[in-house]
């Protein structure tokens, strides 16, 4: 029987609660923690916080010129195979050679090399994605209502972070975002260890 996962009521805590499970699971091995969630749910600030070497699941988008607009978000339409394949390399060697996504022009623009210390953080929508299960060792889900989600989306675009304005990203949101994540939410929301209820709109 599966262990029910632990629910974190704020940001705040869930730092707090994390970085500590973290240590007591440190050993020889590097951990790596996966942060999956929806759109605008606060993977990526969590991820930030928690201070270890991110890899984000951004970076594994196909190019959108090249994929139909229904499919952009969907698991298979990603490099995910070589998520898997990079975050075991990282874990393994502590170094890695990760691709780069562009939010302006929508495709992978180059790779990097990345040294890892002893915490790997996956962020991402995909990041609980069952190909990336094998290689994590903590698994954290952040949640929030639809309306923060969509606030928090609103302000990166009004920001200019992503090129593609307010009008353009709502119709993302709404037609493709939030409804892919929801058809495959069964296979990323299992198998937890923690669930992080993130509603905070400061």
């Amino acid at each position: 029987m599966a262990t029910k996962p632990e629910t974190i009521h704020s940001l705040d805590e869930a730092v707090a609660q994390l970085i500590e499970a973290v240590a007591e699971r440190r050993s020889s091995r590097r951990l790596v923690l996966a942060v999956g969630g929806p759109v605008g749910s606060g993977k990526s600030t969590l991820a930030e916080r928690l201070g270890g070497t991110v890899v984000t699941t951004d970076d594994y988008l196909p190019d959108y010129e090249k994929t139909e607009y229904e499919l952009r978000d969907e698991p298979d339409s990603s490099d995910l195979p070589r998520l898997a394949e990079d975050l075991q390399t990282l874990q393994e060697t502590g170094r890695g050679d990760i691709p780069r996504w562009c939010f302006h022009e929508h495709r992978r623009v180059d790779c990097r090399v990345i040294e890892a210390g002893d915490l790997i953080i996956c962020e991402g929508l995909f990041a609980l994605h069952p190909l990336i299960a094998s290689v994590t060792d903590i698994r954290v889900l952040v949640r929030a209502d639809r309306d923060v989600r969509w606030d928090r989306w609103e302000r990166i675009e009004q920001a200019g972070e992503r090129g593609w304005g307010v009008d353009r990203a709502r119709d993302h949101f709404n037609r493709i975002a939030d409804p892919t994540y929801a058809k495959h939410a069964h296979l990323y929301e299992r198998d937890l260890d923690y669930i992080v209820l993130n509603n905070s709109t400061g």
